[in-house]
């Protein structure tokens, strides 16, 4: 397929983060196949596809929670894999989809984690500023406990403390997944108006395509490990370039009207 129907990412020398030809099984199962994508500076790539398509395996080799079989994978120009993994993560903001706060840690003390690994002169300070960033106030929220707090607010916290260290890229696997429909209505739109802001590079997992159209710049399907195709969300909608891109469109009932 001609890269210009949008089924492949851009140069990989423009790219703030790049990953080309990955393979990653586990045992028996083949759960990346050659994967080669890419997201532009200051961009939002979302991963698209059904439970075991890969998208979560392939967000993860970035930060190296996951390490793949063979391919090339870089971030900021740099390969990932000559980069020491606990160095890479405290540069790399990562929201999982729990939000992976530390139960016995208060809100501060969770937003300050990163800050305080990397021996930040001032971890009180951007902490509180992270939370201002997300919609928390520091007065109201930073002693709580993350039991104290709604579904919504934690993963306020998660985005906090993956923010609170300025990180040029941020990994997100289905960060409002697990909320109820407004709570994630309103983070979402929270979420779009911080990206433009600050002009983060961001990878985002979700399996949902209307919440990829709306927050991202650019979408990328994936199917059994592969990519079917990748593009702008408005390209995406009015050309999909294979049948199985086209019937997840019909499924969630977007058309182009949807993104126009």
């Amino acid at each position: 397929m001609n890269p210009a129907d949008g089924a492949m990412g851009g140069s990989a020398t423009d790219a703030a983060l790049s990953a080309t030809n990955i393979h990653k099984s586990f045992g028996n199962v083949v759960a990346l196949d050659g994967v080669t994508v890419d997201a532009e500076p200051g961009g939002c790539l979302a991963l698209v596809g059904e439970s075991g398509s890969g998208k979560t395996t392939l967000l993860r080799c970035f930060n190296r929670l996951i390490v793949p079989d063979r391919g090339e994978l870089h971030v900021g120009g740099i390969d990932v894999s000559s980069t020491d993994p606990v160095l890479l993560r405290r540069q790399i903001g990562y929201v999982p989809q729990d939000g992976g706060l530390l139960p016995h840690w208060r809100v501060a003390r969770n937003v300050e984690l990163v800050l305080r690994l990397r021996d930040d002169d001032d971890p009180e300070g951007r902490a509180r500023r992270a939370l201002a960033l997300v919609g928390l106030d520091a007065d109201t929220f930073a002693q709580r406990w993350p039991r104290e707090l709604s579904g919504g607010q934690r993963q306020r916290v998660a985005l906090a403390r993956a923010l609170a260290a300025d990180p040029t890229v941020l990994l997100l696997d289905e960060p409002f997944g697990a909320l109820d429909a407004i709570t994630r209505s309103e983070l979402q739109d929270a979420f779009a108006a911080l990206r433009d802001r600050l002009k983060t590079t961001c990878v985002l997992v979700t399996h949902d395509l209307h919440e990829a159209m709306l927050l991202a710049t650019r979408i990328a399907v994936m199917r059994s490990g592969r990519i079917e195709q990748c593009a702008p969300p408005h390209t995406l909608a009015t050309s999909p370039a294979t049948p199985y891109v086209r019937m997840l469109l019909q499924r969630a009932r977007i058309d182009q009207a949807v993104v126009t």
